[in-house]
């Protein structure tokens, strides 16, 4: 670079030492540099995404001049090289910088005094002569040597993974999990990358490989996209794929002929990797399953261990009704005891739960299913069972223990997950102490985790399950409920009857209509109303409605918190509609102004905003659809605070991936929740998700107010699309046949 030189789109290169770190994200690499560079008496700031660097560091940059509106001339790069200092004072800076341990800035000028440029080459090749310098002692020494080598190996292993397309961020996550072992295993099989690495797909795995030289046909890639394909396709929730269909996929996903991949599944069979199993669905003509071992395994399992617990007495642990009632004068009981009067069709599921060893109960909303439930504990409990009350998330089983009055647990937590170990403490071997387990939102139960549930429960437990049938599926592989219902095997009660009080909700009602495949009511009259819709063509007007009702209309009218009350729940994530642009467009009007804040990956987390945990975090007690407050964000340590039910939990900056903004969510991550007022937007640019089923969830989890703001063609269309995607399962046929033993 030369003094005169002007910014511009050219590339070009920069050469200098590292004077001073303005700034790093430990996070993600992002780094600002202060570069002294021969023959210009300014320092010129660089930035760009790197690994780690150190004061004293010649550094060789790639990348194009840029003028910043705040910052001015910067240069922006692409490529950032460690060159070793070839100056005596650069050593002195770099030794002294905090790299190596035990060698602050005048042991470092002591070492570079006594060595001058050769300092380098004595750390590296006779670091024993270091004795030789005034303060190094023989226990000093070994700090320095194994300070030095460490280094050393971090910055080969940091400058493999990036020469070989990973990113800082991942390539500092890589180097976490597999330590000195990183470029052996990475070059032994980086598709486990895929596996191990949160963030990292197949893609990105196969990147690494194509640079480390693996072939297209190479039998690692062909079975590591099967893989892949397959792992995706639970992704939507089927738990099997046809073979053909897979070996298709697979195909061309690797770009290579199907005979390949197809090679390919034969061999990861033969290995049990995956497993192949030949059925014959809702009685058609047999197919050959490929499953992922633990689905499959799942499967089977909880078939066989319901079946078994259908075939045993269900009088079991019962231990009489109270007073010497029989199962008849239960409802009476109900009535005269806990002041409950109980419908016709709530007698009969009564009658059915109490003379059943397992259970469903299934219903929408207003049709009584609470009531049902406290008088179901409410008498079992009298007969001295003990009763355990599960949900699959923190809010469902908080609502849970709310509406019951008894306490009520999330199913991670009454199977006490060990987060540690990666396992279940209870299992077949440690099955639960209850008597009865009644578990709520069973519609977002997958495979696995049924699986889990039913290896926990002891042969003499009962089992009720409540759900809805009619919202959305579990996010993850199968569709549980739905499978059990459908067998014939296990008894339900369906409970279809709104109740009188029901029937005054906007809310409850029109869910119904929805559900039935008519149009919600949406002319509303001068009273106040709990379901509206604000018609609107404009996407853009539409988020300049949301917002206004969330600042003012809302709170005005109804009295209710924007930031606490009120949620809106959108069908996807892109588009002007989407979560991504509506979260940013709330937290600017919600939450406005400058204050301490950490960014990742584009979004910023600051303090005020309203965040959502997505995956289960066990060491933190804090789980997937958990929404909380930002308390603190300290962008210098990267730390961040958040109150969440009232504990004040820490987040460092790796962390960071596990939070989400939640001034808007999806409908599909609201489920389990319930929110006093709902906004919904709904238009055609949600056409691909606008489905009923979607839409009847979304409306289902406002608990005083339901908005929906967009088009009434949006909403024709969600109503009128019943066709849910089917999920490709094989649990109602597996429980059947084991029934049938």
């Amino acid at each position: 670079m030369t003094k005169g030189e002007q910014p511009g789109a050219m590339e070009s290169s920069l050469r200098g030492q590292l004077e001073r770190v303005t700034f790093n994200d430990e996070g993600n690499g992002y780094s600002v540099f202060k570069i002294g560079v021969r023959g210009n008496p300014d320092l010129v700031t660089a930035v760009g995404f790197c690994e780690r660097h150190m004061p004293g560091e010649e550094l060789e940059f790639s990348g194009t001049w840029v003028n910043h509106p705040k910052f001015g001339r910067q240069f922006q790069f692409s490529v950032c090289k460690s060159i070793m200092p070839s100056t005596v004072e650069g050593i002195k800076r770099y030794l002294g910088s905090g790299l190596v341990k035990g060698v602050g800035p005048k042991m470092a000028e002591r070492i570079t005094s006594a060595f001058g440029l050769r300092t380098l080459d004595v750390l590296d090749e006779n670091p024993d002569e270091l004795l030789e310098v005034r303060g190094v002692s023989k226990k000093l020494l070994d700090s320095i040597k194994q300070s030095w080598e460490s280094q050393k190996e971090v910055r080969s292993v940091m400058l493999f993974l990036q020469s070989n397309g990973v990113s800082p961020n991942f390539a500092a996550k890589i180097f976490e999990t597999y330590g000195t072992e990183t470029i052996r295993a990475v070059k032994e099989n980086p598709y486990k990358l895929a596996d191990d690495i949160f963030g990292i797909g197949f893609l990105s795995a196969d990147k690494v490989a194509s640079n480390l030289g693996v072939a297209k046909d190479s039998p690692l890639r062909l079975e590591a996209g099967v893989r892949h394909v397959l792992s995706g396709l639970t992704g939507e929730g089927h738990v099997y794929a046809p073979r053909e269909l897979l070996a298709q996929h697979a195909a061309k996903l690797l770009a290579v002929p199907e005979g390949l991949t197809d090679a390919a599944i034969s061999r990861a069979v033969a290995d049990s990797s995956l497993v192949l199993d030949v059925i014959a669905p809702d009685g058609e003509q047999t197919v050959e399953a490929i499953y992922l071992p633990p689905y499959y395994a799942a499967e089977r399992s909880s078939a066989k261990k319901l079946a078994s617990l259908l075939r045993s007495d269900y009088l079991d642990g019962l231990g009489g009704l109270p007073s010497g009632l029989d199962i008849g004068q239960a409802a009476t009981w109900v009535r005269d005891v806990m002041k409950i009067e109980l419908a016709q069709k709530q007698k009969e599921a009564l009658a059915l739960a109490l003379s059943s060893k397992v259970m469903i109960m299934t219903g929408g909303p207003g049709t009584g299913k609470t009531t049902l439930l406290r008088a179901i504990i409410g008498i079992l409990g009298a007969c001295g069972l003990s009763i355990e009350l599960a949900a699959p998330t923190g809010r469902a089983a908080k609502r849970m223990s709310e509406a019951t009055g008894h306490e009520a647990r999330t199913i991670h937590r009454l199977l006490e997950y060990n987060g540690r170990l990666g396992a279940f403490q209870r299992n077949s071997d440690t099955p639960l102490e209850c008597d009865l387990l009644v578990v709520d939102e069973a519609s977002m139960i997958d495979s696995v985790l049924f699986f889990h549930l039913m290896r926990a429960l002891g042969q003499e437990c009962r089992l009720i399950l409540v759900g809805d049938t009619h919202q959305l599926p579990s996010v993850g592989p199968g569709n549980v409920l739905k499978d059990l219902i459908e067998s014939g095997v296990v008894p339900v009660a369906e409970l279809n009857e709104i109740f009188r009080q029901a029937q005054k909700s906007g809310i409850v009602v029109n869910a119904h209509r929805v559900n039935s495949g008519k149009m919600p009511y949406t002319r509303q009259d001068e009273e106040l109303s709990d379901f509206y819709f604000v018609e609107q063509e404009d996407p853009e007007k539409c988020v300049e409605i949301i917002l206004s009702m969330i600042q003012e209309r809302i709170p005005q009218r109804f009295g209710f918190d924007p930031m606490h009350d009120v949620q809106v729940l959108t069908p996807m994530h892109r588009g002007s509609l989407g979560a991504s642009n509506l979260n940013a467009a709330l937290q600017k009007s919600l939450n406005p102004g400058d204050k301490p804040a950490i960014e990742r990956d584009g979004r910023l987390f600051k303090a005020g905003d309203k965040v959502m945990q997505i995956r289960n975090d066990y060491d933190k007690d804090v789980y997937n659809g958990d929404i909380g407050f930002i308390l603190m964000a300290d962008p210098n340590a990267g730390i961040l605070s958040v109150d969440i039910d009232g504990r004040a939990i820490t987040y460092e900056r790796q962390d960071l991936d596990a939070l989400i903004h939640a001034y808007a969510v999806s409908i599909h991550k609201s489920q389990g929740s319930e929110y006093p007022a709902v906004i919904i937007p709904i238009h055609t640019q949600h056409y691909m998700l606008l489905q009923r089923n979607l839409l009847y969830t979304g409306i289902t989890r406002g608990k005083k107010l339901v908005v929906l703001v967009g088009t009434k063609k949006a909403v024709s269309i969600a109503v009128a699309n019943d066709d849910t995607k089917h999920r490709r399962t094989y649990l109602c046929e597996r429980l059947r046949q084991a029934a049938a033993i």
